[in-house]
Parts: C-alpha cells; structure tokens; sequence
C-alpha cells in the first residue's frame, strides 16, 4: 500500500523554526530519491529539498543554508529541518519521490505559515 503522510507544520514567526516529518510506505519511495516539495496559494509546486538513499542531499537557492533533509531508512521516514524561516516559504508542504509529478499519489501535506 502506497501512503505519504506529512506532519509538523505550523504558525511560526519570521526567523522562527520547524521540523516536518513524513511518513511513507511502499516499495516505491524506499528505493528512490525522495524530496520535499511546497506549494504557495495561486503558485506552482515546488521541489525544494532532495536527499537519494544514500543521504546525499540537494536544494533550492531559495532554502540553500536554512533548510536541511534528512531521511531515516529503516523508519521509512524523511524530515526537513526548516530555520530562519522567512515569510515567503509559507506554503503547504509535500515530501514525495523527487520525481513526483501532478499525476502522482500526494499526501494531505502540512501547512507552514510564517508571519512577519
């Protein structure tokens, strides 16, 4: 059985931080390179953190130097430490194969909001 579920999100001020974490299960996300995504009201999604199962990571420009992924494999479990949170990465946020597309399986996501 295929399942994402997100959670940790939150209201935090600017400068504040959050550890999201998901949860997965099926075959199909222990084997590939996973990734946090974020969506923003009236924007597209977006890939902001990868990490491939051998812990090596990639990011945005935009959350390079705050944000860090990790994953926990035998948990089947991947986080995102998010610090120095800015106004604009409020956005309700995803993990999923890095490769996820629109007409993939997607969990609830959790909702971050950062305020001023």
């Amino acid at each position: 059985q295929v399942q994402l579920v997100e959670s940790g999100g939150g209201l935090v001020q600017a400068g504040g931080s959050l550890r999201l974490s998901c949860a997965y299960s099926g075959s199909i996300f222990r084997s590939n390179v996973m990734g946090w995504h974020r969506q923003a009201p009236g924007e597209q999604r977006e890939l902001v953190a990868t990490i491939t199962t051998g812990g090596t990571t990639n990011y945005a420009d935009s959350v390079k130097g705050r944000f860090t992924i990790s994953r926990d494999n035998p948990k089947n479990t991947v986080y995102l430490q998010m610090n120095s949170l800015k106004p604009e990465d409020t956005a309700v946020y995803y993990c999923n194969r890095a490769v996820a597309t629109k007409y993939s399986y997607w969990g609830q996501g959790t909702q971050v909001t950062v305020s001023t």
